[in-house]
């Protein structure tokens, strides 16, 4: 793993940036970047309902997204909301309508985490999409009631660019933290994933890309529309 290039969260962020700035729109990373993972979840040979519990930002967009394609692929699935939908905004809006659209089921856990216990039980996989690289320090309630009952469920864990409750940049495991059995990471490896800690709390790793070039390869600067038709 050491010879794998890393990126800081903050890099990644900039990366975000540049490629919406360069003409890609936010929510078409974020579908590109969640179909990724869904498709790597899904080559496990996923056969028993998954549960995606989402929070709140860009992270918990991603698992919406997810929950749309297993349900639109025919995999029985559900959503634990850890946070109001009224909270969500931009591209997580924008995925949270797709997912109802398409009658994605939800369950309102965001005043009571331990309403999840049994719904999580029957799942065969658990997708963590609650906290993404934006997030510093140790997760607060409902976030950190819903880690520690996926850690309890004894089911197989996918976590979503990171395991929530490590640091994507020192590789800190706060508590508490996801124990994932797969990672899928965006773009490239997270600098803190190099810590003696993180690979206790990664599981496999996979990096997706997202359709916006190569991070570490210099992208062009778009011309101008009226440029283009000279």
């Amino acid at each position: 793993m050491k010879s794998v290039p890393t990126m800081t969260c903050a890099e990644l962020r900039q990366y975000d940036a540049r490629a919406i700035a360069g003409g890609i729109p936010g929510i078409v990373l974020m579908e590109s970047a969640a179909r990724g993972a869904c498709d790597l979840l899904l080559a496990q040979k996923v056969t028993g309902p998954v549960g995606v519990v989402v929070g709140k930002g860009n992270n918990g967009g991603d698992g919406l997204v997810i929950a749309r394609h297993l349900v639109d692929r025919g995999y029985r699935t559900h959503v634990e909301l850890l946070v109001d939908p009224a909270a969500f905004v931009g591209d997580a809006l924008l995925a949270y309508r797709a997912a109802a659209f398409v009658n994605v089921p939800f369950h309102s856990a965001w005043t009571d985490a331990s309403t999840m216990c049994g719904r999580l039980a029957s799942c065969e996989w658990i997708v963590d999409a609650i906290l993404g690289t934006g997030s510093t320090g140790p997760a607060r309630k409902p976030m950190s009631d819903a880690i520690r009952i996926i850690n309890q469920a004894g089911k197989r864990v996918l976590a979503i660019d990171l395991p929530s409750g490590l640091d994507g940049d020192v590789g800190t495991a706060h508590e508490p933290t996801i124990h994932a059995n797969l990672t899928a990471t965006f773009v490239a490896m997270k600098k803190g994933f190099l810590s003696k800690e993180a690979p206790n709390y990664l599981g496999e790793v996979h990096v997706i890309p997202i359709g916006a070039g190569n991070p570490f390869v210099p992208t062009s600067t778009p011309p101008e529309i009226s440029d283009r038709l000279a």
